[in-house]
């Protein structure tokens, strides 16, 4: 009889690696379409702004530009944002260049941007628009970095680009690496602001450092060896210089004007991947240190926030030893590290983090082991942060077995011996460096070893002594050594008796020096309670936040019955209670009759976004009392929104209704258009086209205005409720246009929940909803 051909049992890692490669190459393609967007998209702002072109109108009128002058669409973008704000790394506040006769048109700045210098700004707007794309598409720092590296350095010859963060101790972390090896990167995680190093004096002076020819002989800095090409840029956010950014070269190199231009260019960019890089989270460059001292496996895992995946940050030696079945594991997903352990694993980081406490397990086994690693023995998961964990573990062969580790702590340990009967004590040669003592010193017994100790445990000594002597068995504790160079050392003495015919001759031992452990064991702890602390404010500082938000913008809102119209307004939070937005709405009857409506969205997440979004609203409301037109009040909320702390920006709809004939006036700032409903039939309003708010200075904002008739159904709304990661806008909008029309004929609370539960986009981000009907 012929049996059946039995599949492959196990996983197929050739499968599994070309899907890795395909996704990486998929996502590298993201990047560099969202980078080429975000370039085409400003260039057409500044047309629109400076021709009052509609947007279509501007990419048409770019791409006419391109072909006239033979260059690719994306390089005359680059040259037109120069153009309007200068180039990458300019001074804030600094005009644009100018023309004889009055300052620089789009179309100018075009036909100028050629040559080397142009050359050079391109590749720094290119590379500034990468690294905007790679951290919108949530990108780690040394992700953002590459992009820069990449797309910025490489072809002035650079070799390596580090990112160092200045702390609040004016220490330099390691915030982004691109371009050189982990073991490189690991010796340079931070640098402590002692000895007036190169890298301090570049911070405190707040210029660069050009080294064309490297450093001298006494002189320490990240890159190949001392003679090859720096350049140390301070990077500054707000005007204060938040750290550091050194680019290092293969070997010497010349660094001329042009060359030095681009990388202050450059700076820009990446002084905000600094300010991406997670400000208030815990970096593992502090524990590293501390873990690498254990001599038993330990790792620090990070939490993915949007995926949830946990990838491996940092591995000591002995942990590196147990997965050495892995090539390169720090920086891997868990999955590819441990991928029999994964689950277990994943399940005890999730139980940490959530409980805030340490998680325990006997063991993590390998359901089918062939030549995978050893199963974890006695698991500690401890939470250190709001997405990073430490594990530590032992394994089933311990590597710290070794030759050379065994050899490394009997350096550590010292034997002796006291004869009872002669009175005479032996000890080894390590006893006098754990004593600072001198070698050929004579030994101190163990009795009178008691003013040698730190009088609070003389107590110790002596019920060891006990033991030995009256109960003739052994043991051991823990006591602190005093030396005579004042030194404190922790020590260990375990002994045993001796007999000699039933009776007691002799004492034997050893001395341990464990003041090491104890201290690393102390500093773990501290950092464990100082990092549990963290992470418990800036829960509470979060949870304040979003209480603070609902207050402003609540979920199910108690409208007041206005003049002429029914109304309902709902806002819906992100789906995760991290991801606070600027989401705002308002409805606001007015002295002189009108009604203000309002829907806008600040830009990005977080404490930021909430209390820009906080400063807007109340602008808007105290604006809309002076009784001027929405394109008035569009223009003084620009203004206002350039002022505002952290330099936001925000798309908006302001209208005002106007219940004597039923019309409204409205402007958009960058907004979604509103969906009319009338007898039945849904329509997108054309909006008029307006620069969004926080962009640029002194802009103009035209209006228009909308007859309503009875019955009438009106709604604006923000893009969390029709964006989508899988299709594009348009989409979204005729998605939400269709299902408008489905609805039944209802009140406007009634549509509204409808309406919210039809259509939702998928990016979990925050919604406001405002639905008016005409009485």
């Amino acid at each position: 009889m012929t049996m059946p051909e039995q599949g492959p049992v196990g996983p197929e890692p050739d499968r599994l690696a070309d899907a890795v490669t395909r996704l990486t190459a998929e996502l590298a393609a993201l990047r560099r379409e969202a980078a080429r967007r975000h370039l085409l998209d400003l260039a057409g702002g500044v047309l629109v702004a400076q021709h009052s072109l509609t947007p279509g109108e501007a990419a048409d009128h770019l791409v006419r530009l391109a072909e006239t002058m033979d260059v690719g669409p994306e390089d005359l973008a680059a040259d037109i944002v120069d153009g309007a704000t200068g180039p990458p790394g300019a001074a804030s506040g600094d005009p644009p260049p100018e023309r004889d006769g009055g300052p620089r048109t789009a179309d100018d700045a075009a036909r100028s941007g050629y040559g080397e210098a142009g050359s050079a700004d391109r590749r720094a707007r290119w590379a500034e628009a990468g690294t905007e794309a790679a951290a919108r598409l949530g990108g780690t720092a040394d992700e953002i970095a590459a992009t820069l590296l990449d797309g910025g350095l490489r072809p002035l010859g650079a070799r390596a680009l580090w990112l160092f963060r200045r702390t609040e101790t004016d220490c330099l972390q390691l915030a982004g690496r691109a371009g050189m090896n982990p073991l490189e990167a690991s010796h340079w995680r931070w640098v402590p602001p002692t000895g007036g190093s190169t890298l301090h004096r570049v911070l405190g002076e707040g210029t660069p450092l050009w080294l064309p020819d490297g450093t001298g002989p006494a002189e320490a800095l990240p890159g190949p060896d001392p003679g090859a090409a720096r350049a140390v840029l301070p990077l500054r956010q707000r005007g204060v210089v938040t750290g550091l950014a050194l680019v290092d070269w293969p070997g010497p190199a010349v660094l001329d004007e042009p060359v030095r231009r681009a990388l202050t260019g450059l700076a820009a960019p990446a002084a905000r991947i600094l300010d991406a890089a997670a400000p208030g989270t815990t970096e593992p460059g502090v524990l590293a240190p501390l873990l690498d001292l254990l001599t038993h496996p330990a790792m620090v895992l990070r939490a993915d926030m949007e995926s949830g995946a946990l990838h491996v940050e940092h591995l000591n030696r002995p942990a590196l030893d147990s997965v050495r079945h892995v090539h390169g594991p720090a920086g891997r997903q868990l999955a590819q590290v441990l991928p029999a352990m994964h689950a277990d694993l994943v399940r005890l980081a999730a139980s940490a983090r959530e409980s805030a406490a340490p998680q325990r397990a006997a063991r993590v086994p390998v359901e089918h082991r062939v030549d995978g690693p050893d199963p974890l023995h006695d698991v500690r998961v401890l939470p250190v942060g709001p997405d990073r964990t430490v594990v530590l573990w032992h394994g089933a062969t311990d590597p710290g077995l070794s030759l050379s580790r065994v050899l490394g702590r009997l350096e550590n340990v010292a034997a002796f011996e006291d004869d009872l009967i002669t009175g005479e004590s032996r000890w080894s040669e390590q006893a006098y460096r754990i004593f600072g003592l001198e070698p050929g010193t004579s030994p101190v017994p163990l009795r009178r070893l008691a003013p040698h100790l730190h009088r609070e445990d003389t107590g110790r000594l002596d019920e060891l002594l006990t033991a030995l002597t009256r109960r003739r068995e052994g043991g051991d504790t823990v006591v602190r050594a005093v030396r005579e160079d004042g030194g404190l050392r922790h020590l260990r003495i375990a002994a045993e008796p001796l007999l000699t015919g039933g009776v007691l001759s002799g004492i034997t031992g050893v001395y341990q020096d464990v003041s090491a452990q104890h201290h690393t064991e102390i500093a773990l702890s501290a950092t464990f309670d100082r990092l549990t602390a963290a992470q418990t404010q800036a829960a509470l500082r979060q949870q304040l936040v979003l209480q603070l938000q609902q207050a402003i913008v609540p979920e199910m809102p108690e409208l007041q019955r206005l003049p002429g119209l029914q109304v309902a307004a709902r806002y819906r939070p992100a789906a995760e209670e991290y991801r606070v937005g600027g989401d705002w709405y308002d409805v606001l009857p007015l002295p002189d009759g009108r009604v203000l409506v309002v829907t806008g969205d600040i830009a990005g997440h977080g404490i930021d976004s909430v209390t820009g979004m906080v400063a807007l609203r109340n602008a808007l409301r105290g604006l809309a009392f002076t009784g001027h037109r929405p394109g008035r009040l569009m223009a003084w909320l620009n203004e206002v929104t350039l002022h505002t702390h952290g330099g936001p920006t925000a798309t908006a709809v302001c209208g005002l209704y106007d219940p004597a004939d039923r019309s409204l006036c409205w402007a958009s700032a960058g907004h979604l258009p509103p969906v009319l409903l009338r007898d039945g039939a849904a329509g997108l309003l054309e909006p008029p086209q307006n620069i969004l708010l926080g962009a640029v200075p002194a802009v103009t904002y035209k209006e228009t205005v909308t007859r309503l008739e009875p019955g009438d159904t009106l709604m604006l709304y923000t893009d969390g409720l029709v964006e989508s990661r899988r299709t594009g806008i348009d989409q979204g909008l005729e998605r939400l246009r269709r299902a408008v029309e489905r609805l039944r004929p209802a009140g406007p609370d009634e549509q509204a929940d409808a309406l919210l539960t039809a259509v939702t986009g998928d990016t979990d981000d925050d919604t406001s909803l405002v639905v008016f009907r005409v009485s």
